[in-house]
């Protein structure tokens, strides 16, 4: 799985302000990959969320993965992530 899942995550305007959220849910992709990078388990996750699987982590961590995948930062000088840009 990789990248936004339709089947896990929805986004609806009226929802959260338009955040992916777990379907059925008002539980945001963010808040889980939060839960994760404070160190909270998957196993601790489905535990205090148990309207999750970990089906739904793993679609969070996906879409998170394809937000790494395709934010590119540059300065104000033109630099790539301490590189030159190529242009």
């Amino acid at each position: 799985m990789h990248g936004f899942s339709p089947e896990r995550l929805t986004i609806d305007p009226g929802i959260l302000s338009g955040k992916p959220v777990i379907r059925n849910s008002r539980i945001a992709a963010e808040l889980i990959i939060d839960l994760f990078s404070r160190g909270m388990s998957e196993a601790e996750i489905l535990e205090n969320y148990p309207g999750l699987d970990r089906e739904d982590i793993l679609a969070c961590l996906a879409y998170a993965s394809q937000l790494a995948h395709e934010w590119k930062a540059f300065s104000l000088h033109g630099e790539l992530m301490g590189r030159e840009a190529s242009n």
